[in-house]
């Protein structure tokens, strides 16, 4: 599998014996156990802030299913600031808003990435109103197509306090996860975003700390 085009901050395909890669295992593990009483075929991703590391958090897990043999299908539904396919080393031109506005290709132009398994949704064009994209209904039946064509459809989402994206987008889905980043993110809008999603009637699932310091015991374990 070659790896030269992926970003070194996907530590789940170019370093995946590190201690980062394994928490991303058992993150995976944990979103799979919480599955056991209701499926859980769609997941969103996203963050109380902008610099929360969510996209990255949304690629891993999606590497980590994709590596335990899930078709996984990545979703970037981040509008505004899209990153799945620079993260990639992929064309982000043509995506999601393409198959939702019609580019006169018909198709949903879903890239091969260099992970087996998993495929990729970049944003493409960036509209004039997400808003009214990502609550159209069209964007509901795209949704239910990629979940019938994959174990698990990933998405990662603007920050929930930022714009009404994610909240439109976490009524959608069958799971939601929060990240947030170690002495960057704030508890008061932790709190918020966590009610924001509460509010719409999101099913949260929990929340990712990212950039958190390794315990020492277990840097030795890991070499």
């Amino acid at each position: 599998m070659e790896l030269a085009s992926i970003d070194r901050s996907l530590v789940s395909a170019v370093d995946p014996r590190s201690p980062a890669a394994e928490a991303y295992s058992a993150l995976r593990t944990s979103v799979q156990f919480a599955a056991l009483d209701r499926p859980l075929r769609s997941l969103l991703v996203t963050s109380a802030a902008q610099d929360d590391d969510k996209s990255a958090v949304a690629a891993n897990l999606a590497i980590s299913f994709a590596m335990g043999g899930s078709r996984v299908v990545l979703v970037d539904a981040d509008l505004r600031h899209p990153r799945q396919h620079a993260l990639f080393g992929l064309d982000g031109s043509r995506g999601l808003t393409s198959a939702l506005l019609g580019d006169g290709h018909g198709e949903v132009p879903l890239l091969e990435t260099n992970v087996t398994n998993l495929r990729l949704l970049p944003t493409g064009p960036q509209p004039a109103n997400p808003v009214d994209v990502l609550g159209s209904q069209r964007f509901a039946d795209l949704l239910g197509h990629l979940q019938a064509s994959a174990d698990i459809v990933i998405l990662d989402a603007p920050p929930a306090l930022a714009v009404a994206d994610a909240a439109l987008i976490a009524r959608r889905v069958d799971g939601v996860l929060l990240a947030y980043r170690a002495s960057r993110t704030k508890r008061d809008h932790a709190a918020k975003a966590q009610a924001l999603l509460a509010k719409v009637g999101a099913n949260l699932l929990g929340a990712v700390l990212t950039n958190a310091k390794l315990d020492a015991g277990l840097r030795r374990y890991f070499g």
